[in-house]
């Protein structure tokens, strides 16, 4: 979805129905005869199955809304905090407002708590590079999907999945901020990469210097060739200038570079290009190293001929997943 969200749309009625079944499906007191009546406006015209969709994506912007005041913590019979809940529900309201309201819009935007540009970008089987409505640009490797939203006062990127490469415009009053898993990275103009798997996030800096700050702290600045990792719960980022920095840009070039690491640090490398999770079967198959470059569209390959090349085999977990088994090596004689 790429759209400049005060723009009026054509068909006005599908617009306003497609926004009601958006907050109807998401209340609490949602009926069952309600969702049926749904299934069945749905079916009833393609163009309502693509304006719902719309609307579902506005409404995931809710979460990335800023909210004007602390949120309570006490939970109501359903387990939520209320108030969470209640500002789930506004926000995405006035999310909502701005693809059929222009004036509310308009106004959401002057008063830097709405934006008036959303894009959710996402790559499969592909590398993509897309341009953002402020002229920066950015490079998705495979298996990754991420959401851009301009507000007056700042330019925002939520990191869902995977691995993104930034060339940000530079501008020193609108900064321009990514946030995955429970931290973020600050800039106002630079070159970046950000990676992302299960709550592991790594950011490197290529040139300029970014500012990242994970769990509420005050943030730690990179310089260039510095790498930054974190995962939720840790106060603060890991600092590190690697020796193997081009290696962490190598997906650019459609390649894997695994340097003589262990299958736990590699694990995450790979499982990032698999459908279902290459697991290991216990800690000292995790110890064995591996080498060597490949082509990030053919991980798949990589994972069933690593017994050629390894002392492991494969095995089928209960789920489908694969399973890596170190060979024990034969007991000493005498």
């Amino acid at each position: 979805m790429n759209q400049d969200l005060p723009n009026k749309r054509p068909d006005d009625a599908i617009t306003d129905a497609a926004a009601h079944w958006c907050m109807r499906l998401h209340a609490d007191d949602c009926q069952a005869a309600e969702r049926e009546a749904f299934a069945h406006w749905l079916a009833a015209d393609p163009r309502h199955a693509v304006e719902y969709q719309a609307m579902l994506e506005i409404w995931e912007t809710a979460d990335l809304l800023p909210r004007s005041q602390e949120v309570a913590a006490s939970p109501n019979r359903s387990g939520r905090p209320a108030r969470v809940r209640r500002w789930r529900t506004q926000a995405c309201a006035a999310a909502i407002a701005l693809a059929v309201l222009p004036l509310a819009g308009w106004m959401g935007w002057e008063q830097g708590w709405l934006p008036n540009h959303y894009q959710h970008l996402e790559a499969g089987d592909r590398m993509q590079t897309v341009q953002l409505s402020d002229g920066s640009t950015v490079q998705l490797n495979l298996n990754t999907e991420l959401t851009y939203l301009n507000f007056k006062d700042q330019r925002q990127v939520t990191l869902k999945r995977g691995e993104a490469f930034f060339s940000v415009q530079h501008d020193t009053s609108h900064p321009f901020i990514v946030r995955a898993g429970n931290g973020q990275t600050r800039v106002t103009g630079t070159q970046f990469n950000v990676w992302k798997y299960q709550d592991h996030v790594k950011v490197t800096l290529v040139e300029g210097s970014v500012l990242v700050s994970s769990d509420g702290s005050g943030g730690y600045r990179l310089g260039p060739g510095m790498q930054a990792n974190y995962r939720q719960g840790d106060f603060e980022p890991q600092l590190e200038q690697p020796d193997d920095f081009a290696n962490t840009l190598a997906w650019r070039s459609g390649k894997l570079v695994l340097d003589s690491i262990s299958l736990e640090q590699a694990l995450p490398m790979i499982n990032r290009y698999l459908d279902k999770p290459l697991r290991l079967a216990d800690a000292g198959t995790g110890h064995i190293r591996i080498s060597g470059v490949y082509n990030t569209r053919e991980v798949g390959q990589l994972v069933n001929n690593l017994p050629k090349v390894l002392p492991v085999y494969l095995t089928r977990s209960k789920d489908g997943s694969t399973v890596l088994n170190r060979i024990s090596p034969p007991p000493r004689k005498g």
